[in-house]
C-alpha cells in the first residue's frame, strides 16, 4: 500500500540513499524540479528507477504551466505561454480560445508522457484581485471567475485527455493574497461573501476535476489562525463543503514559510486538517524520511480519490497535432513571443 505524501529528489539520477528511502517509505508519487532534469531520456530514466524503487506505478508530478513557471524548457521541449496569453485571446472569442488551450494542453500531455511524467500542477485556478501580490500574476487565466473557470477547465480537460492527470490550484483561491506563501504567510482579511463570489468562484466551477492542491493563505473570515492547508475548517467547510470538491487533495510544498513547525509537524497538521496527500519538495532525503514517519497508508476516502485520479492516466484520444501546433504558436503570439 503506498504512503499519502508526495516526495522529491535530489538531482539528474537517483541516489543510493533516495531509492533505499524509496523502496521503505513508498510514496505515491514524487515531483520533479529543474534541478532533476537535463534532457527527456535522462527524465524517463529517472522517474523509471523512481517507480522501480517504489515498486509501484505512482504519480509522477511536475509544474508545467507555461511563462515562468515551467520546469521542461527548449531546446528538448516545447516554448510553453503564460497563462494570461490565453485570456488575451479569450477577450476576442472565448470558444476558440478555450479550444486552443484544450489542444496546446493535449500537446503538453504528450510530451509530459514522453518523458515518464504523468501529472502536471495545472490549471492555476487563482483569481487576482487589485493590489495582491504578483506571486500569481501572469499565471492567472484573467481576472473574472467565469473567464478563469473557462480556460482552466479546458486546460486540465487536454491533460486528461492525453493522459495526464491535472491537479487544480491553489484551492480555495491564492489570487488575493498579500504575500509570496514562498516566503511568508499571506493573510486575506476580505469578508466571506467577497471569498464566495469571487476567490471560491472558479474552484467551485471547476470541483469535478480529479485532483486540487492547497493554498497556504490564511482567510480571516473563516479561520484566523491557520492556513487553508492546516485548517480543518477551511477543508471542511470551503473546499469539501462550499466548493464541493471531493477529488484527491494535496497539500502545497510543506517547505514553504507560510507554515510552521518541523517538516513532521507539518506533515502531521496537512493530514490531520483533511488533505489526503502531503507534498514534500526540497529535494533533502532527510525531510522525505521525517515524512515518512508521519504519513500513514492511503486508505478510506484517501485511497478512492488517488485510484479515481489515477484512472485518468489511463486515457488517450485522438487530437490534430498540426491543429495542436498551430494552436500553440497563437497562444505564443499573444504573450508577445517572437517566432523564428
Amino acid at each position: 500500500m503506498l504512503a499519502s505524501f508526495i516526495t522529491s529528489l535530489a538531482g539528474t539520477a537517483l541516489a543510493p540513499g533516495e531509492a533505499t528511502a524509496l523502496r521503505s517509505a513508498r510514496p505515491c508519487g514524487i515531483i520533479l524540479f529543474a534541478r532533476n532534469v537535463a534532457n527527456p531520456e535522462q527524465v524517463h530514466r529517472l522517474t523509471d528507477a523512481a517507480r522501480d524503487a517504489v515498486g509501484h506505478d505512482i504519480l509522477v508530478l511536475i509544474d508545467q504551466e507555461g511563462g515562468r513557471v515551467r520546469r521542461l524548457k527548449p531546446p528538448h521541449w516545447r516554448d510553453l505561454p503564460c497563462a494570461a496569453a490565453y485570456g488575451r485571446l479569450y477577450r476576442n472569442d472565448p470558444a476558440a480560445a478555450c479550444r486552443t488551450a484544450r489542444l496546446a494542453a493535449q500537446l503538453t500531455a504528450v510530451e509530459l508522457r514522453g518523458a515518464g511524467i504523468n501529472t502536471n500542477c495545472v490549471p492555476v485556478l487563482d483569481v487576482p484581485a487589485p493590489g495582491c501580490h504578483q506571486i500569481i500574476g501572469d499565471r492567472a487565466y484573467g481576472t473574472a471567475p467565469e473567464q478563469v473557470a473557462a480556460l482552466g477547465r479546458a486546460v486540465a480537460e487536454g491533460h486528461m485527455a492525453g493522459g495526464v492527470l491535472p491537479v487544480i490550484k491553489h484551492v480555495p483561491g491564492h489570487g488575493r493574497a498579500n504575500a509570496d506563501s514562498h516566503l511568508a504567510r499571506p493573510v486575506v482579511t476580505a469578508s466571506r461573501a467577497e471569498l464566495e463570489t469571487s476567490d471560491f468562484a472558479a474552484f467551485k466551477a471547476c470541483a469535478d476535476m480529479p485532483a486540487a492542491m492547497t493554498a497556504h493563505v490564511v482567510y480571516t473570515a473563516i479561520d484566523p489562525q491557520q492556513p487553508a492547508s492546516t485548517s480543518p475548517q477551511v477543508i471542511a467547510e470551503v473546499v469539501r463543503g462550499a466548493i464541493g470538491f471531493d477529488g484527491l487533495l494535496m497539500s502545497d510544498d510543506l517547505g514553504m514559510q507560510a507554515l510552521t513547525g518541523t517538516l513532521a509537524e507539518r506533515t502531521r497538521a496537512v493530514l490531520a486538517a483533511g488533505c489526503d496527500v502531503a507534498l514534500v519538495c526540497s529535494g533533502d532525503l532527510a525531510d522525505t524520511e521525517a515524512a515518512a514517519l508521519e504519513a500513514p497508508r492511503l486508505f478510506g476516502d484517501a485511497l478512492r480519490r488517488y485510484q479515481r485520479a489515477c484512472a485518468i492516466l489511463q486515457r488517450r484520444e485522438f487530437f490534430d497535432l498540426a491543429e495542436a501546433e498551430s494552436c500553440l504558436a497563437q497562444a505564443r503570439r499573444a504573450a508577445g513571443y517572437a517566432l523564428a
